[in-house]
């Protein structure tokens, strides 16, 4: 996996701190859903079983650098 400088840097931060890398390539191999934005970003959301919430991915157009990666808590699943 390939990552931006600002993941790297928001990686940091304490609520983002306990994301596993694990759980990211799962959630970018096999994810619950997909959408592509207008900027071709790409979001990719996956449920995270273990923390009971689901985790956004946004890779990049080339559709393999990461770009931002956090538990989405407004997204239920049901609406895509």
């Amino acid at each position: 996996m390939k990552f931006t400088q600002y993941f790297l840097y928001t990686k940091q931060r304490s609520d983002r701190a306990k994301i596993k890398m694990e759980w990211i390539e799962k959630t970018i191999k096999d994810p619950d859903y997909t959408e592509v934005q207008s900027d071709k970003r790409i979001r990719k959301w996956k449920k995270i079983k273990e923390e009971g919430k689901f985790l956004r991915v946004i890779l990049l157009p080339d559709g393999k650098t990461v770009h931002n990666a956090f538990f989405d808590r407004s997204f239920k699943g049901e609406e895509k």
